[in-house]
């Protein structure tokens, strides 16, 4: 008798749970370490310190937006760095705390850390249990204007939210309406040196974005002497929030030793990182004591939204630079990256973070090759806490303001809402995306496409009316993997400007302008032989 057993019929052949591609799949470090090189290390570095230099001033800024004292911004802003390097599956993306999560803090927590601390312990939970039971497809149900709508609102929000730090004003509520009220009813307290400062740090992180979007690229033909200057440029430019900071809290001190202050300053920032704890279960106040199930009750519904949102951010973020520079992430592995970076992070002090768009870009542009990148944007947080904190009191909080209200524009689509207001009602439960949404296919670097997977032809009535919308945008509609039912009745209709493709990747290789890879139109003769035969049977 073989002492081998086999496996039951019907059921495969049983593996090591802990195989090389298991550990790989679990740990992405294992898979692209072992071939890690000298430049990628030296480009890594580079994108780090780049990161690094924005998320300082970026998390002082978010933590007032979230309700809660400076430095909890820092401390939201390292353990993702780290977490990221074992777990991420995109070698871009930097998590830490961003405007829209910081505003739902806000909106959940009460400005009380003790809860953004529990928050982002139990936010963490519920993430990591998403990403071991394999949900991630759950954001998928989530629409383009959902998405749009909401950061649109929270970019309006957020930025306005910080008029009052940009013109000094004080005892401001935070309720929205009640904030535009008394902003515009306390308009004649506005201190002038606030105002003027503020506006004056907006006016130069505008003019270094668009230097940093206007400068040229670097040719190794060049002199050495203009590709210093580029560099010198390029550094200024993609390090403009730290610059800018810098530069309002230099002028700051210089008033402060004159004797005369007329600025509202960050004040003091506690020096160091907490020591590791567990998160708050309870909070004692003058009233007594706060139990962890009244404070789950008061957070209510954050629970779900704050999660949610945290991994949607991420997710899309991690999506959309991945179709950029051709790499594919694991959606699930996210969901586990970022719930271990909430949990790890509420034990010191973080409220909830997750993917940054702005500063993903920057990690981007910079160069990185690798999460290794990240490593050194969370040494020089923690190197901020130790050594920068008693600096940090001359930053004025209208630098501050304008550092939030700068990054926040671009979270406002101004095109979305004409869009949505022309989109006809063409979508049914299997037509793909409807023609305002934004296609699945990387459309910053080609022309605007769709690409949808029909399953059924039952709202074939409504096709016309579809391509006619799209031709209007000057896009073209790209189907995939059709059921041979389906692409009999499309063939039928004769439809003009439709692209068909047996696969997602020969439609990306054909919208990408790649060349190999052809559709087949409208036309029966144009069908690849194996359709053809389909067809016939």
């Amino acid at each position: 008798m073989s002492s081998t057993m086999k496996p039951p019929k019907g059921f495969a052949p049983m593996s090591c749970c802990w195989s090389t591609a298991t550990m790989q799949k679990r740990l992405p470090f294992l898979a692209w370490l072992p071939d890690y090189t000298w430049h990628a290390l030296k480009m890594d570095f580079i994108a780090g310190i780049s990161v690094g230099l924005t998320v300082i001033p970026q998390a002082l800024a978010y933590a007032e937006v979230a309700g809660l004292p400076p430095q909890y911004g820092l401390y939201s802003a390292f353990m993702g760095c780290f977490v990221y390097f074992f777990l991420g599956t995109s070698r871009d993306v930097t998590l830490g705390p961003t405007a829209i999560m910081s505003l739902l803090v806000s909106f959940y927590t009460f400005h009380e850390p003790a809860y953004a601390v529990l928050l982002a312990f139990l936010s963490g939970c519920i993430q990591l249990g998403m990403g071991f039971l394999r949900l991630g497809f759950l954001l998928d149900f989530i629409s383009c204007p959902v998405i749009k709508g909401f950061t649109s609102a929270a970019a309006i929000i957020i930025g306005f939210g910080q008029i009052k730090n940009l013109l000094g004003l004080q005892h401001i509520s935070r309720q929205f309406f009640l904030q535009v009220y008394y902003t515009f009813h306390n308009i004649g307290e506005t201190r002038v040196g606030d105002a003027v400062l503020g506006l004056v740090c907006m006016v130069l992180l505008l003019v270094l974005k668009l230097m940093r979007d206007h400068v040229p690229p670097v040719h190794p033909e060049m002199p050495t002497g203009v590709r210093l200057s580029h560099g010198l440029v390029w550094t200024a430019t993609t390090a403009r929030n730290a610059l800018v900071v810098s530069f309002a809290a230099l002028v700051a001190y210089s008033f402060q030793v004159t004797g005369y202050q007329p600025f509202v300053l960050t004040g003091k920032t506690p020096e160091g990182l907490p020591d590791a704890h567990i998160p708050p279960f309870s909070v004692t106040t003058a009233n007594g004591t706060i139990s962890f199930t009244e404070m789950v009750q008061g957070m209510g519904a954050g629970l779900a939204v704050v999660p949610l949102m945290g991994l949607l951010e991420s997710i899309a973020v991690a999506k959309s630079f991945a179709s950029q520079n051709n790499y594919r992430i694991d959606a699930n592995q996210e969901l586990l990256a970022i719930g271990l970076t909430n949990i790890l992070g509420s034990l010191f002090s973080s409220y909830p973070v997750t993917g940054s768009f702005g500063r993903t870009a920057v990690n981007a542009q910079s160069g990185v090759c690798s999460p290794a990148g990240g490593l050194m944007t969370g040494a020089l947080v923690l190197l901020s806490l130790d050594y920068l904190t008693s600096l940090f009191y001359y930053i004025p909080k209208s630098a501050l303001a304008a550092v939030i209200i700068m990054a926040v524009v671009p979270l406002f689509d101004t095109k979305i809402v004409g869009t949505l207001w022309r989109v006809k009602s063409v979508r049914g439960p299997d037509a793909g995306p409807a023609a305002g949404e934004r296609p699945a296919l990387p459309c910053d670097r080609n022309p605007p496409g769709g690409v949808t997977e029909p399953g059924s032809g039952k709202y074939m009535a409504r096709w016309a009316a579809l391509l006619e919308d799209f031709h209007k945008r000057g896009a073209t509609l790209a189907l995939i993997g059709l059921q041979v039912p389906v692409l009999r009745v499309l063939l039928s209709a004769d439809l003009k400007g439709v692209l068909y493709f047996c696969t997602l990747e020969e439609a990306e290789k054909y919208l990408k302008q790649e060349p190999g890879t052809q559709p087949y139109n409208g036309s029966e003769d144009s069908v690849p032989e194996h359709k053809i035969a389909l067809l016939k049977a």
